[in-house]
């Protein structure tokens, strides 16, 4: 094997999939290697961890067919350090991988390939395929993303949920106390059942470039691929059932407000600050007599705060909020106003969703009152 290449790519690449590479102490130290393979003047950079695999393939300036493992973490920190200018030559000499560019030289050594694990590859006999453009791809994912619980116990919570309704895409995302959901692509033919795990998905978002147009992603049954320029990402699916959450998203809200969100979360924020000690318990009150609402916190050792927003408002309620929760919903939402509903009673969940689309919305269970 014969590579040359720039550092400025071999760079990008190499920082690009050594970031799932597993520590040299696993019980399966190859998984620390990056496996390097040529064929057919095509160079591939490929990690995995078992549960996901990155694959970039390198732009060269020439190459001569070959394969081998070298520990990921290293050949990235060499390669960083290397002048930006430089030409880089890796060549191969059974286990061993010398790497030269201009003065600087270096010989790793490597573990055959054989040993590296086989890469998982999508059944394209029953996959299915959405392409979307990028920018919507990686704001929609955003929004959601927030919502996947961390709670391993709980293993299709830790997911986002890929699901078509009325020929529509959507994804979804809940802990437990909360739950997004976004309208991803409208008009879609396939039906698709599937959970993605929140870390492959934040890999995926890591690894889209500055300029890119369009994410191509494929589900078969127990993989899904993800495909951004040169990049490829392929990631184990979760398996069991998802909840039902649809029948989460309230319709009995009597109380609905239209806010400036900057406002609102400037005033969230505030009440926040003496919320600290108080399990972040906040107080979001309409008031119909005076035409306000309001936030409020109070902690006995702080002091209390409490701001209000003019707004036309017909009935008076209540609804105690994690004001966490609150704060992370409303900087995912991307409009100028966004609508605010709950219940008079603090009973129903909390829907905050953008004042004028209708492809987000993101819903807040209400604490004890």
């Amino acid at each position: 094997m014969e590579i040359e290449v720039t550092q400025e790519k071999l760079s990008k690449a190499l920082n690009l999939v050594s970031r799932i590479a597993v520590g040299a102490k696993s019980t399966l130290p190859i998984l620390a290697n990056v496996l390097i393979r040529v064929e057919k003047n095509k160079v591939s950079l490929i990690t995995t961890n078992l549960d996901m695999a990155i694959i970039d393939f390198v732009p060269v300036i020439s190459a001569k067919d070959g394969v081998i493992t070298v520990p990921a973490r290293l050949l990235s920190e060499f390669v960083q350090n290397l002048p930006s200018k430089e030409k880089i030559t890796i060549t191969q000499d059974g286990s061993k991988v010398k790497i030269s560019a201009g003065k600087y030289s270096s010989v790793i050594n490597g573990i055959a390939a054989d040993d590296f694990p086989e890469l998982p590859e999508i059944d394209t006999k029953s996959s299915v395929t959405y392409q979307m453009p990028t920018d919507e791809f990686k704001s929609g994912l955003e929004q959601i993303i927030i919502a996947a619980s961390g709670d391993t116990t709980r293993p299709a919570l830790t997911g986002i949920y890929f699901n078509t309704y009325e020929n529509d895409l959507y994804i979804a995302a809940t802990d437990g106390y909360r739950l997004a959901e976004r309208k991803y692509i409208t008009g879609v033919e396939s039906e698709v059942k599937a959970i993605v795990p929140k870390a492959s998905l934040q890999e995926v978002l890591r690894s889209i470039p500055e300029v890119s147009e369009e994410v191509e992603f494929m589900f078969d049954d127990s993989q899904v691929r993800f495909r951004i320029g040169e990049t490829e990402i392929i990631s184990k699916l979760i398996d069991g059932p998802f909840p039902d959450y649809k029948r989460l998203i309230p319709d009995d809200n009597n109380i609905k407000l239209v806010l400036d969100r900057e406002e609102l979360i400037r005033i969230v924020k505030m009440a926040g600050l003496f919320a600290r000690e108080s399990n972040r318990v906040i107080v979001c009150e309409t008031d119909s007599d005076k035409g306000i609402f309001s936030v409020s916190s109070i902690s006995n050792e702080i002091g209390e705060n409490k701001s209000e927003i003019n707004t036309d408002i017909k009935i008076s309620g209540n609804v105690k909020v994690d004001s966490r929760y609150l704060l992370e919903a409303l900087s995912v939402c991307d409009e100028e106003q966004v609508k605010f509903e709950f219940g008079d009673n603090g009973v129903p969940p909390i829907l905050i969703m953008n004042a004028d689309s209708k492809n987000y919305r993101h819903i807040v269970m209400p604490l004890d009152m």
